[in-house]
């Protein structure tokens, strides 16, 4: 079956690439707006399988992957922050404190309308950075469309003081163990 991701981060493009399958992407259309009363954790999940559902009227018979990313700060969620005055908001906001990421992932089989979701939390300690520093990482990074303004996988490393969690790419945006296995139980085999 083809293969699809429902999803335009280059992030998750470049993470799915790893697994050296071939696949297309697809750009969903959805309102990521959480909705009154949602956890972080909803919010994920049903976002993950509202993508996928959106590529599956494109791509009807394939295996297509559906994936959201929420952060949480002190209750609040964390999205992206688009300009550079917003990422240091998010930043200084973010300064010596801890965070919950929750990343959703759902394998929709387009053909059968099975869908397999999953949330892979990660739990990330911020260090106890200065504005300057701030200031220097965001004109070397520019993670502007990055979930929480802190690129795990460049420079956005030296802002982290520790991370747990089952996955980490499950921080970048998309959780490969588990993604494989959601891929084995359909079939696919990314070793076979």
């Amino acid at each position: 079956m083809q293969l699809v991701l429902a999803s335009t981060s280059p992030y998750r493009r470049e993470l799915l690439a790893r697994l050296g399958v071939p696949f297309e992407v697809a750009a969903p259309e959805v309102d990521e707006t959480p909705l009154p009363g949602e956890s972080p954790d909803e919010t994920a999940q049903r976002l993950s399988l509202l993508k996928a559902r959106a590529v599956a009227e494109k791509y009807p018979d394939a295996l297509i992957i559906g994936s959201d990313q929420v952060a949480l700060l002190e209750g609040m969620q964390l999205g992206k922050p688009g300009t550079h005055e917003k990422a240091v908001a998010q930043l200084q906001s973010m300064r010596g404190k801890a965070l919950e990421f929750h990343t959703a992932l759902t394998l929709l089989n387009a053909r059968t309308g099975s869908a397999q979701t999953a949330n892979v939390p990660v739990r990330l300690v911020m260090r106890n950075y200065s504005d300057t520093q701030i200031e220097n990482y965001l004109r070397r990074d520019q993670p502007y469309n990055c979930c929480g303004s802190a690129k795990s996988e460049s420079l956005g490393i030296a802002l982290i003081a520790r991370f747990e969690t089952e996955d980490p790419n499950a921080l970048v945006g998309l959780p490969l163990i588990k993604l494989v296995e959601m891929l084995a139980n359909e079939g696919l085999d990314v070793l076979g």
